[in-house]
């Protein structure tokens, strides 16, 4: 159930481009942690959050308009091994290279991955730990089953 959050400047990205960044990050995110073919359960509580940013509200010490992307992406605990964590850097760096047409964004995209603290995930009133994930999984896929 991992949540994506993109800062960039509002023209980086074509207009419309949104849907598709959002869509490709977040299976990028699943595959990376390890989930081959995701279903609803996936899909349904995977989110994408994309923040166009006025270009002057984006800058670093040497610029007041600065031309970067900040792509965090925040996982349950446990979601990702190293080899997932080195992947899913790899493949949002290349999704927002080619989405914004200029393949030297991948020197300026910056890549958090931030897990979440046991029991620090809140969905329907419920704080989540590894048991509440686990038990709501399983449940997903006895569903699924039937």
């Amino acid at each position: 159930m991992p949540m994506i959050d993109v800062y960039a400047p509002a023209d980086l990205f074509p207009q419309g481009a949104d849907g598709e960044l959002g869509h490709e990050l977040t299976m990028a995110v699943l595959r990376a942690e390890g989930v081959s073919a995701p279903g609803p359960f996936h899909l349904n509580n995977t989110a994408a959050f994309i923040h166009r940013m006025d270009q002057k509200a984006v800058s670093t010490a040497a610029t007041g308009s600065a031309r970067v992307v900040r792509v965090q992406v925040v996982t349950p605990p446990g979601a990702l091994s190293r080899e997932g964590q080195k992947q899913l850097t790899k493949e949002i760096t290349e999704v927002v290279a080619r989405l914004s047409g200029d393949a030297t964004q991948a020197t300026r995209t910056w890549v958090l991955l931030t897990e979440a603290a046991e029991g620090g995930w809140g969905i329907a009133g419920t704080a989540f730990g590894r048991q509440e994930f686990a038990d709501l999984a399983a449940r997903a896929a006895a569903s699924r089953g039937k």
